[in-house]
């Protein structure tokens, strides 16, 4: 959690906080925790302040979900989320008893029994709890509360008891009259952890599997990609008294502990909604979507044109895209592998295609938005070159753009991981981009990659289409033969030299694409320190 540094007295009053109109959960959060007197509140000069970088980081939905009565929860959210950046502790988790549900004889659930906490300094270990059964004695102390954990194999559903005795005595006179109710236990869990695709899936079958019900699911993902999974589960019947789950911690540890590794990405069809197509292909479609609540692309294979060899592409895909995780790469986030139903399933880009961007809209790029732009490519490309990964169709059109105008590498269809000792098929990719030693059928490797990068550089620079007065055929005929685009009349000169040298004949006098992007970004700080040296 990224938290404002203390940084002294300020004479100026605290601004107040913003996004929710007229009302704001936030002020009071934090005028309740005032009033309790808690330590933070009370003695942390920057504690406003961080509170709303609290809220900021989650969307509005979780402001509205806040109950006032449990200010302290939100302190409690803060901690896992703090706690989740860490990757020796996370997946973080937190678990405490909210309240028995009565089961009587004749199948009807009632409610007999409500805890309400107050969960405290984020560091408390144990902390007091009302309980009211209708309109009966209170007790206090029902109940602990757990700290936050942040090692699965510590997780113990047992809800620790300051009494075990006299709690187990007042229950069983006053709420379990012998041989007429049983009751469930209900418990929260939070889980805070990295945010990634078909997150919010494992963790309901990892309920599930262990046998837990799950009443309620509340589901965030922060602004720098953490989530915070807030469920309500039941799952362990009380006979006659308040007792323990003996069987059930090696289960839940066993399965929690393999929620990191779940290599399970298989979308569930029923909750995919297809919504426009975007774009059409040879093979397949591809179609804006809904997926659990998220914004997706879907990439759907015609179900006629499935045969042995588009099935291969389409594994070999999904094996690839499971693989990779780079704010540069469009994230993945499933798919259908059930035939004939097959897609892929990735995030939603708003911005569209740099090919659409420059050809369709017709924009010209200012130079340093285009160096922004290359080396958001490089990076993506960089990423998949240590990964061992060739995209082998690297091309505008398969760059797009999020809502922050960051770039993204994306169509995995003819990628493919490098085999050393292996011949990579001739003639993969598109004409106009395509390096002359696959056009040849020559054997070649990632250095392809970085010849098609050049003519997606002299794109961005031009904002032309490359060989645009030939077929694309003509073009790929011209290339073996040594023919290269025009040089741009008004361009950087380092841009214009480096992408010659992106394009030699010569795989092995090609630059890598971590020295491309070492060469950008120096360009770029240039061009931020003297903007009116464009270099042209």
């Amino acid at each position: 959690m990224d938290l404002v540094e203390g940084v002294g007295e300020s004479s100026s009053p605290p601004r107040a906080f913003s996004g929710y109109g007229n009302y704001d959960v936030r002020n009071d959060v934090y005028n309740r925790l005032l009033e309790t007197g808690h330590d933070q509140a009370v003695s942390n000069p920057e504690f406003r302040e961080q509170l709303e970088a609290h809220f900021n980081r989650l969307p509005p939905s979780y402001g509205l979900d806040v109950n006032i009565d449990k200010a302290e929860d939100v302190l409690l959210h803060q901690t896992l989320l703090a706690l989740a950046k860490d990757p020796d502790k996370r997946p973080v988790f937190h678990i405490r008893f909210l309240e028995n549900i009565s089961t009587r004889a004749d199948g009807e659930d009632q409610q007999i029994l409500s805890t309400h906490y107050r969960t405290g300094s984020s560091h408390s270990h144990a902390t007091n709890g009302v309980a009211v059964a209708s309109g009966k004695s209170t007790m206090r102390d029902i109940a602990n509360e757990f700290e936050p954990c942040s090692k699965l194999e510590d997780l113990n559903l047992d809800v620790r008891k300051n009494s075990k005795e006299t709690e187990e005595k007042f229950l069983a006179d006053n709420f379990f009259p012998r041989h007429e109710h049983s009751s469930i236990r209900v418990h929260e869990i939070i889980f805070s952890t990295v945010d990634k695709p078909k997150l919010l899936s494992q963790l309901s079958a990892l309920l599930s599997d262990i046998g837990l019900n799950i009443r309620e699911a509340h589901v965030f993902s922060t602004t720098d990609g953490y989530s915070l999974d807030v469920f309500v589960v039941d799952g362990w019947p009380v006979e006659g008294s308040w007792s323990r789950s003996s069987n059930s911690h090696s289960a839940v540890e066993k399965a929690l502990a393999t929620e990191g590794k779940s290599g399970d990405w298989e979308i569930d069809r029923r909750l995919l909604k297809l919504g426009e197509k975007i774009a059409s292909g040879s093979s397949g479609d591809l179609y804006r979507g809904v997926y659990l609540g998220e914004d997706v692309a879907v990439k759907v294979l015609r179900s006629e044109q499935l045969n042995d060899a588009l099935q291969d592409e389409f594994s070999q895909e999904v094996a690839i895209l499971r693989q990779v995780q780079h704010k540069n790469v469009v994230r993945f986030i499933g798919a259908c592998t059930k035939c004939p139903h097959l897609c892929i399933v990735t995030e939603y880009m708003p911005g569209g295609s740099l090919y659409d961007y420059m050809h369709k809209n017709h924009n010209v790029l200012e130079l340093s938005q285009l160096l922004k732009f290359a080396i958001d490519v490089c990076k993506g490309m960089e990423y998949l070159h240590a990964n061992n990964i060739i995209h082998r169709d690297l091309k505008t059109a398969n760059l797009l753009m999020d809502t922050h105008n960051v770039v993204k590498v994306a169509d995995f269809g003819v990628a493919r991981f490098l085999n050393q000792g292996g011949v990579m098929t001739a003639e993969t990719g598109t004409y106009r981009w395509m390096a002359p030693e696959v056009i040849n059928h020559q054997p070649y490797d990632q250095k392809a990659d970085v010849f098609s990068f050049s003519i997606v550089l002299w794109e961005l620079v031009t904002a032309k289409v490359p060989y645009d007065t030939m077929t694309p055929l003509q073009a790929a005929l011209g290339v073996r033969q040594g023919l290269r685009p025009e040089l741009p009349k008004h361009g950087h000169f380092k841009l214009i030299e480096l992408m010659q040298r992106c394009w030699e004949a010569i795989p092995i006098d090609r630059p890598s694409f971590n020295e491309i992007t070492v060469e950008l970004e120096n360009l770029l700080q240039e061009i931020e320190k003297d903007p009116e040296a464009n270099g042209a």
